[in-house]
């Protein structure tokens, strides 16, 4: 019974770990570059609906999910192989530097900078301003969560078939 626990447990973590991966990449893939070809206006209240919309109670769970279960799996498989035990570790440092300190540090303040701008009463110029301080650096800390997602849940991955073996 024990080990039918341990794989599910596993298994939700792959899972969700995918689907952050999957959507640091479609963000970065699709989302960022197709809304940077919008005028500075239509860009900028593009992002504030949907950062106002991507919090909600999925989205949390897809984000705050993997640290959590990283860490329920780590001891779940205490008693393992050191390199089940190591690769698990590596994930989840990975995903908690890479993607969860990432956004709390970087682009969730950059979200708030833009969630309190009047863009209705803004000038062209301070359309523009804005951004300029707001697209490079978000998209940058994009990248690093979109890589760091994607190398933690191929360590996962890696895990998975050492777990079957």
């Amino acid at each position: 019974m024990e080990f039918v626990f341990e794989n599910t447990i596993f298994i939700a973590l792959v899972l969700l770990t995918g689907l952050s991966a999957g959507l640091c990449f479609t963000w970065s893939n699709a989302v960022t570059t197709g809304i940077g070809r919008l005028d500075d206006l239509g860009y900028l209240n593009a992002f504030q609906q949907m950062n106002r919309t991507i919090l909600n109670p999925m989205f949390f769970i897809v984000f705050f999910g993997p640290l959590l279960l990283n860490l329920v799996n780590i001891y779940l498989f205490k008693s393992t192989s050191s390199t089940i035990i190591w690769l698990l570790i590596f994930a989840t440092v990975t995903y908690f530097l890479g993607v969860v300190l990432i956004t709390i540090f970087g682009n969730v303040p950059l979200n708030e900078m833009l969630d309190k701008t009047d863009l209705s009463s803004a000038s062209v110029e301070e359309l523009r301003n804005l951004r300029e301080t707001f697209e490079v650096k978000w998209n940058r800390l994009h990248l690093i969560r979109t890589l760091t997602s994607a190398i933690s849940f191929l360590l996962l991955l890696i895990n998975l078939i050492l777990i079957s073996k």
